[in-house]
């Protein structure tokens, strides 16, 4: 089990190694020069040099590439252009706000995909089973930002139930969360039925049934355990894919969170917060995807072995 956590490690190291540098290299080799993006109109050209030196901007790529990778070892990933502060700083300040609504998106889409999901395959071609196939439906096939859009006009605008944008009061949350939570929640509520009714078919769970084992326990302790492995992976992935979507999410709703702050570094070529986004979002991933492999291995102890 060591040897298998331990290889599961490196690969997760391995893994943000390229992310990052694929990204360094990426927004560098764009054509896009920061410091013109940065300056005003009537910024003369010393004050474009003191910008560039300030930054480091002078030296040859490969030469900022192990600046980049030396400094990062140490928890340092430059200062932001635009803000002048390092941007790890800059993007922590923001990350509550994002993590607060990726964390209720997470729970609203667990709870409602895995109910829907499991009631759906104990009573098939029943109501709740042809609502979580309509909802799945829509899910996956409704655009985020246009889900987004009808929230904010039929709730915020025609209704004025819901504030349509800003953080504040739990209202707040409702429409960003449920936008984000959409398509989770299609996906696990597919995912479940299908795992859950092939399950609830196998031998084992006749035999259960046969022995006189309750209902609730032939389904949530027999069938769900071993239909819960693909159903793991979703679930882990769903929280790391929440950060990602958070981006257009809160553009839409004026969430004042990272999505905002890479949307704009984005476009202003602000290198090193994008750097530290990319870094931080493959962090949580990658650390999802370790704690994905080591819920496996005990889930179903042939894995490790493999």
């Amino acid at each position: 089990m060591k040897g298998y956590v331990l290889k599961r490690i490196i690969i997760a190291i391995l893994t943000m190694f390229v992310v990052v540098t694929v990204v360094f290299f990426v927004f560098r080799l764009g054509g896009a020069d920061p410091v013109s993006i940065m300056m005003p109109p009537d910024a003369s050209p010393a004050d474009a040099e003191k910008l560039i030196l300030k930054f480091g901007l002078d030296k040859p790529l490969m030469v900022q590439y192990l600046n980049f990778l030396k400094n990062a070892v140490k928890g340092d990933f430059g200062n932001s252009f635009r803000y002048s502060e390092p941007a790890l700083r800059v993007l922590m300040v923001r990350f509550p706000a994002t993590l607060q609504l990726a964390l209720i998106a997470f729970l609203m889409s667990v709870s409602a995909g895995l109910t829907i999901g499991i009631i759906s395959a104990v009573k098939p071609d029943s109501l709740i089973d042809r609502f979580g196939r309509l909802t799945a439906l829509a899910g996956m096939s409704l655009p985020t930002f246009c889900v987004g859009v009808m929230l904010i006009l039929f709730f915020g605008v025609t209704l004025r139930w819901l504030p349509i944008a800003g953080r504040g009061t739990p209202l707040h949350y409702l429409m960003p969360a449920f936008c984000m939570s959409l398509y989770p929640i299609a996906l696990i509520t597919r995912l479940s039925r299908s795992t859950m009714m092939d399950a609830l078919k196998s031998d084992y769970i006749v035999m259960a049934r046969i022995k006189g084992v309750p209902e609730w326990q032939v389904v949530l302790v027999h069938a769900f355990k071993n239909a819960s492995i693909p159903v793991v992976t979703i679930v882990f992935g769903v929280f790391g894919g929440l950060i990602l979507g958070s981006v257009v999410v809160e553009t839409i709703f004026a969430w004042p969170g990272i999505g905002q702050l890479v949307i704009g570094s984005f476009f202003t070529r602000d290198y090193p917060v994008v750097q530290v986004f990319c870094l931080v979002v493959t962090f949580i991933v990658v650390s999802l995807n370790l704690i994905v492999d080591i819920v496996y291995a005990y889930i179903d102890p042939r894995i490790r072995y493999q």
